[in-house]
């Protein structure tokens, strides 16, 4: 891209309904988008401005994309307006990716909560391009309600697989929910981990990663093997405006995905 700052012509394909205030919207660029899972791009709505979102369909895959998007400001009302056949703008990628070349071999768990499933989905596809490449992946996902769980199929589809392990709960059941009631980290008190060589990977909302974290600690992971993605906002995504600055950090730059360690002793990280 010549101009970084200039967005490429993206073609609303489809979008898809997850949850009351939760879409997935598919895109076609004008040519092809290369990222990797964690990297994000920023998508131009014309009229209202542009906002951050990080893909949440696979990295393989590249005449297309998608994100996932919930309804939280004027920019993503406009979008959950859409209903397919709109041109928008893309820029990107843009950002550090997760170091997957890092992970081989070891054990990955993927804690997830509400809408922070979105790139957790791109990492899940592509770790799953390459599961053989990985001791163990398990995923621990949690969402509000059954309502509130996004990519439902998915997940079904995902918890009938034998090469990965699939665990969800709600913080709050209905008359039809048979699963685990409770908050994600409670999960982490029913799956034996490999805390000392595996990694854990988090991305939730803020208070989600939280306690999230600490609950990563507390089983046994060390700081310098906890992911997270930290979408602290993000404008420009080059490192110029300063909107994301976390301590000597740019998240946009030298994210969003940092390991714990070096965010520990920052303050308003969680923000």
């Amino acid at each position: 891209m010549d101009n970084p700052f200039r967005p490429i012509d993206a073609q609303l394909l489809k979008v898809t309904t997850e949850t009351p205030n939760i879409k997935t919207f598919s895109f076609k660029p004008a040519q092809p988008l290369e990222f990797l899972a964690g990297q994000f791009v920023s998508i131009t709505v014309p009229g209202f401005g542009e906002a951050p979102f990080t893909p949440s369909s696979s990295p393989a895959v590249k005449e297309t994309f998608e994100v996932t998007v919930m309804k939280v400001g004027s920019v993503t009302e406009r979008m959950h307006g859409y209903s397919g056949g709109e041109e928008l703008g893309v820029r990107g990628p843009l950002g550090k990716p997760y170091p997957l070349e890092e992970y081989k071999g070891r054990e990955i768990l993927v804690l997830g909560g509400g809408v922070g499933m979105a790139p957790l989905r791109a990492l899940m596809f592509a770790l799953l391009e390459k599961v053989a490449d990985y001791k163990r992946i398990v995923l621990c996902y949690g969402a509000r309600t059954p309502a509130d769980l996004v990519f439902k199929e998915l997940l079904k589809e995902w918890q009938g697989r034998s090469d990965i392990e699939v665990h969800i709960t709600v913080d709050k059941g209905d008359e039809g929910w048979k699963g685990n009631v409770g908050v994600v980290t409670t999960l982490l008190d029913k799956v034996k981990l490999d805390t000392q060589n595996g990694v854990a990977v988090c991305c939730g909302p803020p208070v989600m990663m939280k306690f999230g974290t600490l609950k990563l600690k507390e089983v046994g992971y060390p700081d310098k093997n906890i992911y997270l993605s930290m979408e602290k906002n993000m404008s420009c995504g080059l490192g110029m405006c300063g909107h994301c600055r976390l301590g000597p950090f740019y998240v946009c730059q030298h994210g969003p995905v940092f390991t714990y360690d070096k965010l520990k002793d920052l303050e308003g990280i969680w923000e």
